[in-house]
Parts: structure tokens; sequence; C-alpha cells
């Protein structure tokens, strides 16, 4: 089954850390896509918030994120990511749901 990492990020009220952010995550889904068994790294921004990212990257099992974390790239992440954010990052791992199969919901 996939597994799957959501994270949401919001920057603080700095106008120029809105556009270094988005910047950064442009860049870092198309380093992390090619990286060895990630199906996916997708980066979005709010609609209503244009401080608000999400992450959601999907990897073909839990253990493909190492292939992520040994990427030279990991080590600037976090040090360029973290003085634009208001908070910190909000970080969640998933399962995603076999959905491929029939299923009877209860009533």
């Amino acid at each position: 089954m996939v597994y799957t990492i959501t994270v949401h990020l919001h920057a603080n009220d700095d106008p120029a850390s809105v556009d270094k952010l988005k910047a950064k995550l442009i860049e870092a889904s198309r380093v992390y896509s090619q990286d060895k068994e990630t199906i996916s790294w997708f980066v979005m921004q709010s609609t209503s918030d244009p401080r608000d990212f999400t992450i959601v990257e999907r990897y073909e099992k839990e253990s493909s994120q190492k292939y992520h974390l040994e990427n030279p790239y990991w080590q600037t992440f976090d040090p360029y990511v973290i003085p634009l954010l208001d908070r910190p990052m909000d970080l969640r791992r998933f399962e995603e749901l076999d959905t491929s199969k029939d299923v009877v919901v209860p009533t």
C-alpha cells in the first residue's frame, strides 16, 4: 500500500517569505520527484490564504523514505524553510486505503 506524508506549512507575515517558500517548494518537488520509490511529491498553495502551503509525499512503502532522507538536497531544505515559517511544520503520516476492491458500506 502507498505510504503518504502530508506536511502543512504556514509562512510568516513577511511578503517575501511567501515567494521564497513557494520557490523552494517547487524546487524541492522537482528534485524529490526523481527519488527512487517516490510515486509523487506534490506542493500546493491555499486558494484562501497565500501563506498556507501543503506538501503531499507519496512513496511505494514506508521504507522508501530512506531515499528521500539520503538525498543531499534534504540538508538544504529545513535550514532554508524553517526561518520562513510562523509556526512549526505539521507533518502527518498515512497508509493509503485500498480502493481497488468492491466494498460494502454498513447501514
